[in-house]
């Protein structure tokens, strides 16, 4: 994923639009508030708060990991 684009998902705008879309997400773990790993490739939306994000049915605090979703190559 290195050299692929993508967006983070920070605003509940954003999480909404991807929900919508039914985009796939990935889940980034932050440590130390920075992106560190790639937690799980998850899959669409399912529900959120603004503490926390629902992938795949599991449940991922929005302050510990980061989501992003690919943009499409041009």
């Amino acid at each position: 994923m290195l050299n692929t684009a993508y967006k983070v998902l920070s605003s509940d705008a954003d999480i909404f639009a991807a929900a919508l879309a039914q985009v796939k997400v990935y889940v980034v773990q932050l440590v130390e508030g920075k992106p560190h790993v790639i937690a799980d490739y998850a899959g669409p939306v399912q529900k959120w708060t603004p503490e926390y994000v629902l992938l795949a049915g599991m449940t991922y605090r929005r302050d510990e990991f980061e989501f992003r979703v690919r943009l499409p190559k041009k």
